[in-house]
């Protein structure tokens, strides 16, 4: 497929996953949905751990003058004028080092690229290093600092690349190596740029591979609580095995391939609960049950949905559902009880509001209630006889009024 990042050692700026892609694959499957069930109990105020964008607070960029080690450019670093920056913002900066074959050399979005990669701290200390790193350009596989400036660099060019940890390691940084909030420099060459494989050509088990790789990626964004680009990871993802395929595949594979579609599912599902994203989340748990009406994970997503959306009548029975098949999974039984409780404080307040995320349907059918209740008086069929005295009686009082009148005239006449 093209890409052979994985190499490295575990976690590094290729891939960001471990090395062995099959075994430690699983357990991070295993780990990453079971810390989301856990942590769903366990955290209502999803702020703790915020997207990308709220987690660049680190320490002030990097200086120019901390370059000299990299490549004995002492001189040119203390030049501001050599440095590009790449955002407009200071936190990304690129340096030519060594004149590439010209613009129309640049790699393109999409493209498998391979570059020579130096990581190293603002001390100086080599965190990575890497002679072949191959990766496709533009579907976030490496850091964002990698990514972006990559597109910018000509064939055989070399430059150094000075990057805050937002668009490295971020908050977190990476154990035991990268510290949290760590800046990074890196030195890149561009060694060659091809065209990413057709999927339509792939065989079975080169579609499992490149599917998996992106699904890492989401893993490893997830744990990053870079929650947008874990989305973007597995969107791909799911791309690939979605895919079109002029190939055969045996049984087995398409065994396969449904089965990392649907660790797909889930984490994508996860992903966008994470960011409120419930419409999105509760598709990505239907399609799960399509394929797996039994999945454990996806149930309990999908009742958390619904009870974020207010609709606890609905998130109960699927939360039972889930506990049947899993009795002992504490978690489920503290999602339960706590939605039971909501639930009879609702029907004790006697009308169904729902929250906001799915307030619309909930509000047209109090509106419709409450109309209802105003127009019963009206329509009563008690309401029509409580008329007819009235009229009866007014009848009376003017025929009576017209006689004593008709009296009195005849009276005075005489």
């Amino acid at each position: 497929s093209g890409e052979e990042p994985r190499s490295g050692s575990p976690g590094r700026a290729g891939t960001g996953t471990e090395p062995s892609p099959t075994a430690d694959a699983a357990q991070l499957d295993a780990a990453e949905d079971f810390e989301v069930l856990e942590e769903e109990e366990e955290e209502e105020d999803l702020s703790e751990l915020p997207p990308l964008e709220d987690v660049g607070r680190p320490p002030a960029p990097p200086r120019e003058d901390a370059q000299p080690s990299e490549q004995g450019g002492g001189e040119a670093a203390e030049d501001p004028q050599e440095w590009l920056d790449v955002l407009g913002s200071g936190l990304l900066k690129k340096k030519t080092l060594v004149p590439g074959q010209g613009v129309d050399t640049r790699p393109r979005k999409g493209q498998d690229v391979t570059v020579r990669l130096k990581a190293t701290l603002e001390d100086g200390s080599v965190v990575e290093e890497n002679p072949a790193l191959t990766f496709t350009l533009g579907d976030c596989d490496v850091l964002q600092a990698l990514d972006l400036c990559v597109q910018l660099l000509e064939m055989g060019e070399t430059a150094l690349i000075v990057s805050d940890a937002k668009y490295c390691y971020g908050a977190q940084g990476r154990s035991p190596d990268v510290p949290p909030n760590a800046a990074l420099t890196l030195e890149v060459e561009l060694l060659g740029a091809r065209d990413a494989p057709d999927l339509e050509l792939l065989s079975g088990k080169e579609k499992i591979e490149l599917a998996n790789r992106k699904r890492e990626r989401g893993n490893f964004f997830y744990q990053q609580a870079d929650y947008v680009l874990a989305i973007n990871s597995y969107d791909i993802a799911l791309k690939v095995i979605g895919s079109s395929s002029k190939v055969d595949f045996s049984p087995d594979e398409e065994a396969e391939l449904l089965d990392v579609k649907v660790k797909c599912l889930n984490n994508l599902a996860a992903s966008q609960l994470k960011l409120d994203h419930y419409e999105a989340a509760l598709k990505s748990c239907n399609l799960v049950l399509e394929h797996q009406p039994g999945n454990i994970k996806a149930l309990f997503r999908k009742g958390k949905v619904l009870a974020q959306q207010g609709e606890y009548r609905e998130a109960i029975p699927i939360l039972k559902a889930a506990l049947k098949l899993e009795p002992s999974n504490k978690t489920i039984h503290a999602e339960l009880s706590k939605l039971v409780k909501k639930h009879a404080d609702q029907k004790n307040a006697g009308l169904h509001v729902p929250a906001a995320a799915g307030g619309a349907r909930g509000t047209s059918l109090l509106l419709a209630g409450l109309t209802a209740h105003r127009v019963h008086p009206v329509t009563s069929p008690v309401s029509p006889p409580q008329s007819i005295p009235w009229k009866w009686l007014f009848g009376a009082t003017a025929i009576a009024l017209g006689g004593v009148a008709l009296s009195v005239v005849i009276a005075a006449r005489n």
